[in-house]
């Protein structure tokens, strides 16, 4: 286990840990990306406009080490790996996808205000 998720079971609640693990600009869009299936580097790069490689590659690193993705490694030339969800990123879906439906619902409340 990472010592991220070490840490978040030293979080003061339940959602602190989720927020912990899927926190942050660009990991919500990644693992929109893989809900659609096994997708390459390139292909992430390439949908997710404005991340820079430097911090794709950290962003799905700390997924990896959360065990939220997993990498494979293919020992070819040129090298290829391949990043899809575990289980435990499998389990984010209905998460995601409750958070999607409050921001549709609840879009532009706060401009009616």
């Amino acid at each position: 286990m990472s010592n991220k998720l070490e840490n978040s079971k030293k979080a003061s609640c339940p959602v602190e840990t989720t927020l912990q693990v899927i926190g942050g600009r660009w990991k919500v869009l990644i693992l929109r990306e893989l809900f659609l299936g096994v997708r390459r580097f390139g292909q992430l790069h390439r949908a997710l406009h404005g991340i820079t490689q430097k911090m794709l590659t950290q962003q799905l690193r700390e997924m990896e080490a959360d065990g939220v993705v997993h990498r494979e490694v293919y020992l070819q030339v040129p090298p290829k790996v391949e990043y899809s969800l575990t289980p435990l990123g499998e389990s984010l879906k209905p998460i995601i996808a409750s958070m999607h439906e409050w921001g549709v619902k609840h879009r532009g409340v706060s401009d009616k205000g």
